[in-house]
């Protein structure tokens, strides 16, 4: 053997084998290797939320933070058994360490505690935040009714009460001098009925009007207040326009009620004393009777349930019978010639009540004169009037008081 290893033919063999052994033995490594990295690439999986909420460590009692931004966008990538149950329960969190820092600006990473087994990228990866001093002090809480001129009609708002009628304030004292207003937002458009404790947020502004953010304790607080139905009774007047037709005058105009209520604010009501209605036409009306008009009411007012009102209307009608025909009574076998009228016709007028006198005719009224014992001639006999249906309440004329009649 030893004289095997004086060969250098021995030698220069053995020293081949080994070469290709160690070659083998390299590509054979090296293969492994990019077989078991594809492997683990292609068993890999990305998923990306899109609301995850930053947490802040810090000094909560005595330090304050400004922008920190309330969620930020994670993206997670690794093997999918590991990385969905990780993503479907978030067992994770997303913080920034202010721990240490002092009050100003700074420059701070967004930071995670996922396993090493996982990959996190976070969007935005870092932030500019202002660390300030916190202070905290309490607020009057006013209370501003919107859309007010959207009550319904006739509804005001009465008095009203806010629980808690005081808010406590933190945020930093750069927020807490700016604080102008602190208030809730009532909306009252179309309310009839009382508002009893309405859970509302607290708004906070400066002095401009600009909104302001910061912790308020509590963040809702309640109010109550009462819806007023005001009324109260007016006297109504009757309006009209217009003459009516020839022949008729107005004996009464009224309504069949002579107070309504009315309904409205304080201040409206305050400037009422009575109502009237919509202008009634005369030269419409030709008859006694009833009609319905509408109140003519002021903006603002309202009277349920009486869009109109009866009105009772009596006229007074002068009406003319022509030709009415007269007749001489207790004339028994004489002659009887007219001489004035010579057509033995006269007109007769009545005024009176529309109600009664519309309806007579000529045929309702007989015109007679009395020549009982009279002699032969000339003479003038006083007209008589002789209705069916008498009336205290109508006048009756004839054309003629007495007639002129000659007896042979």
């Amino acid at each position: 053997m030893d004289n095997w290893f004086k060969s250098k033919w021995f030698v220069r063999l053995v020293s081949l084998s080994f070469a290709v052994i160690l070659y083998i033995f390299v590509n054979t490594t090296v293969n492994s290797t990019h077989t078991d990295s594809a492997v683990s690439r292609s068993n890999t999986e990305t998923q990306t939320l899109d609301d995850v909420p930053v947490e802040i460590r810090m000094d909560n009692d005595n330090y304050v933070v400004s922008g920190v931004p309330d969620f930020v966008t994670v993206s997670l990538e690794g093997p999918p058994n590991y990385l969905r149950p990780i993503v479907l329960q978030r067992n994770f969190e997303v913080f920034v360490d202010l721990e240490g820092l002092e009050e100003g600006e700074h420059t701070v990473e967004i930071e995670h505690d996922v396993s090493n087994q996982l990959k996190m990228t976070i969007e935005p990866s870092e932030i500019d935040v202002y660390i300030e001093e916190k202070a905290e002090k309490n607020f009057e809480v006013s209370v501003d009714f919107v859309n007010q001129d959207k009550l319904p009609a006739g509804y005001e708002l009465g008095d009203y009460t806010i629980n808690p009628s005081e808010v406590t304030i933190t945020s930093s004292r750069n927020i807490i001098e700016r604080i102008g207003v602190v208030k809730v937002f009532v909306d009252v458009a179309g309310v009839k009925e009382p508002i009893e404790n309405q859970e509302l947020p607290v708004n906070i502004y400066d002095v401009q009007g600009n909104v302001l953010n910061a912790n308020v304790t509590p963040e809702k607080i309640k109010v109550s207040t009462e819806v007023n139905h005001p009324s109260k009774k007016v006297k109504l007047d009757i309006k009209t326009k217009g003459e009516l037709p020839k022949g008729y005058s107005l004996i009464s105009l009224k309504p069949k009620i002579e107070e309504v209520e009315v309904f409205a604010t304080s201040d409206i009501l305050a400037g009422i004393e009575s109502i009237s209605t919509e202008e009634i036409d005369l030269s419409q009306i030709k008859e006694t009777g009833v009609i319905k008009v509408g109140l003519a009411l002021p903006e603002g007012v309202v009277v349920p349930g009486k869009d109109t009102i009866e009105v009772g209307v009596e006229l007074e009608q002068t009406k003319t019978l022509e030709d009415v025909p007269v007749h001489v009574d207790g004339i028994d076998g004489q002659a009887v010639e007219f001489l004035k009228p010579k057509d033995k016709k006269m007109d007769v007028t009545l005024v009176g009540n529309e109600a009664e006198v519309g309806g007579i005719t000529k045929d309702d009224i007989r015109l007679y004169a009395n020549g009982s014992g009279l002699n032969k001639g000339q003479h003038n006999l006083p007209v008589e009037i002789e209705m069916k249906a008498e009336s205290d309440d109508i006048s009756i004329s004839t054309e003629l008081e007495q007639i002129q009649v000659d007896i042979e």
